[in-house]
């Protein structure tokens, strides 16, 4: 079959990015010219007011959007994934290869800083629907005052048609998306064309010098206004997010091809129309491009909902990559994960992600009741990622080999940029802004606490005394030699059982000169039994998105019928260990009941010594929660439909002097 040329897929690839990546930025029209001049510090309705916010405008989608993402941040790609862990796993990277503590320790700041930018996307993602969906209701207002108290109940009924959809994954109307996108920018495109072809002279916007001056007349005042023209450039990251659906170059044609120049004479036209005599209906700017009939007006307001649909889907799906990113780099707790698409690993379905979403989008819009409350809320975590993103790529474009002269001045400018943005936004903290935040510093400390909570039981199990694969080996080929005897074994003896058990593990076992698993050891001492056939399966999420498959499993004869498997997967791939278990039955290499399979996973139980700090056992006992609603390894990995669990509760006491695990000693070698 003759492949299609890359050239051939250029177009349908920037079309769905359209869908996917730009539904953010492309709805922010709805609401963020309106918010300088009609909102809680109006600007006048004066030419020199108008091309000054024109102008700020127009330099931040060409100096944040088009220069610093589709420029330069898109090139930070990791084995062609973008997204904030993209830079995370590159700095890990280097973080274990750093010969230097104080090298390490930097790096270990700079993830630290990172992680608070994964953090904020969270916030980002609660906020854009509820407003993106309020902002498109409320253009009924324009056509009609009676449909006001109906604003609320629609934007709650369409969310929760829109959370409930999840379930079934974005595949079926994914096609749709590219198109509905591309309608919408030719649609307010052609709207904001219309107005601007009545004050041609809108184009001296393009000079700095207006914003500049707009700056300068209104001082620290001014803050207020880089406070409401932040929302022109929300939805960036969702850009360097999705690289790894779309590739560079559609993504860059979907931007400057239409995108860009159709955001542009919108927000043109909206200045012209602020220029013209008249009140503006109900203030909404946006809506008012438009013939105020009904015939025109509702399918723009049915236009806009279903824009403001799509770009809350973008942010809900985005949600889910980012947390299963965070799950395979031990940043986050193991949730029950739906694959909603066979041919398209990256659809997946996250019922708890799903829910918790659902319910912060909806106490924000019952809440604040209307967008310009909503977008007092706004912006800070958008602006404050946005910085954090620039800081890390600092670091990163060093590890490419570039010199500091070269990188220090590029990102100072664009930091400089990220850092008058935030400082503007930060103005809305007592307004609405403090929310973000808390919702940012909240998941900041559950990752943390879960990537402590794991280091202290891996300290645990590293300091619990050790038996060799040799030993049991060496147990387990003496049962092969005498089937009728039994064997002495930590002050028990121990028979042969005609199963075979697959042993979940956590590190990988490549040779017989190893420790044997705790698992096992545990599993020997309280039954009294060695399985036929073991399997020790050590699964490993890598930092890199995709796993070749010629690397996707290491299988080890460790002898006497001990064999280990080491599975890799990337942070954009489900692990699908059925399948991978079968295929290795099928080849020969382990042995495993056809029908149905047992897998023996371990469950920690923590015991607090009294000696422990106080923070310390807060910290413990959050991550203990932690540890009760992550979801179970075997049905984490797929595993449970098709086989039997038995589980290995492993007892680890911490206190002052750290974790271990304390059960009767086994004789160990």
């Amino acid at each position: 079959m003759t492949p299609i040329p890359r050239q051939a897929r250029l177009f349908p690839l920037a079309l769905g990015a359209l869908g996917v990546v730009y539904g953010d930025i492309g709805t922010s029209p709805l609401y963020a010219i309106k918010e300088t001049f009609f909102g809680t510090h109006p600007l006048e309705r004066s030419l020199p007011e108008v091309l000054g916010v024109l102008s700020l405008v127009f330099w931040a989608l060409t100096l944040v959007v088009s220069l610093k993402y589709l420029i330069l941040i898109l090139r930070a790609d990791h084995h062609g994934e973008g997204g904030i862990f993209a830079l995370l796993a590159q700095l890990r990277a280097r973080q274990g290869s750093s010969p230097r503590n104080g090298s390490a320790r930097r790096l270990g700041a700079v993830i630290g800083v990172i992680l608070l930018g994964a953090a904020l996307i969270y916030a980002d993602g609660i906020i854009t629907p509820a407003i993106s969906v309020l902002s498109a209701y409320e253009g009924l207002e324009v056509a009609t005052t009676a449909l006001r108290p109906a604003v609320v109940p629609l934007t709650l009924i369409t969310l929760l048609l829109l959370f409930l959809f999840q379930r079934a994954g974005t595949g079926r109307v994914g096609r749709a998306f590219g198109p509905i996108m591309a309608l919408w920018f030719l649609v307010i495109g052609a709207a904001g064309a219309c107005w601007f072809a009545r004050h041609p002279e809108l184009v001296q916007a393009v000079d700095p010098r207006w914003a500049l001056r707009l700056l300068a007349t209104h001082g620290l005042d001014s803050l207020w206004v880089l406070g409401a023209v932040v929302l022109v450039i929300t939805g960036c990251e969702a850009l360097y997010a999705d690289l790894g659906h779309f590739g560079r170059k559609p993504i860059r044609l979907a931007w400057f091809g239409l995108a860009y120049p159709a955001l542009l004479l919108n927000y043109f036209g909206q200045g012209a129309r602020l220029l013209e005599p008249g009140a503006i209906p109900r203030d909404n700017l946006f809506f008012s491009l438009f013939p105020q009939e009904p015939w025109i007006l509702y399918p723009v307001v049915a236009l806009a909902a279903l824009a403001t649909v799509i770009a809350s889907q973008a942010l809900i799906s985005g949600a889910f990559s980012l947390t299963r990113q965070a799950m395979a780099l031990g940043y986050f707790p193991r949730l029950a994960i739906v694959n909603t698409s066979a041919a398209m690993p990256g659809q997946i379905y996250m019922p708890g992600v799903n829910w918790l979403l659902f319910a912060g989008c909806a106490c924000l819009v019952m809440g604040f009741e209307s967008s310009s409350r909503l977008a007092a809320a706004y912006g800070v975590a958008v602006t404050g990622t946005m910085a954090i993103t620039t800081f890390a790529y600092y670091f990163v474009a060093r590890g490419w080999g570039w010199s500091r002269w070269r990188t220090l001045p590029l990102c100072a400018l664009l930091l400089s940029v990220d850092l008058c943005f935030f400082g503007a936004t930060s103005l809305k903290l007592l307004a609405g802004g403090w929310i973000p935040l808390v919702i940012a510093l909240a998941l900041l400390l559950l990752m943390r606490t879960w990537q402590w909570g794991r280091a202290t039981l891996a300290q645990a199990y590293a300091r619990f005394p050790r038996m060799g694969l040799t030993r049991l080996i060496e147990l387990k080929q003496q049962l092969i030699d005498s089937p009728a005897r039994r064997v002495a074994y930590a002050g028990r003896t121990l028979a042969e059982v005609d199963r075979a058990i697959v042993f979940l593990t956590s590190r990988a076992f490549p040779t017989a000169d190893d420790p044997c698993p705790v698992g096992v050891r545990i599993f020997m001492k309280r039954t009294g039994l060695l399985p036929k056939h073991i399997t020790l399966l050590h699964v490993d999420q890598q930092s890199r998105p995709h796993v070749p498959e010629e690397e996707r499993h290491t299988v080890v004869q460790l002898g006497a019928r001990v064999v280990s498997v080491h599975a890799r997967y990337g942070y954009m791939e489900p692990p699908d260990l059925p399948a991978l278990l079968l295929e290795l039955k099928r080849r020969g290499l382990i042995k495993i009941n056809q029908k149905r399979w047992t897998v023996q996973t371990g469950e920690e139980e923590i015991l607090l010594e009294a000696d422990l700090p106080c923070l310390r056992r807060l910290a413990m006992r959050f991550f203990q929660v932690l540890l009760r609603i992550s979801t179970p390894a075997d049905r984490y990995f797929g595993l449970r439909e098709y086989a039997g669990r038995a589980k290995t509760v492993v007892p680890i006491q911490v206190g002052a002097q750290g974790a271990r695990i304390v059960i009767q000693d086994d004789g160990a070698d």
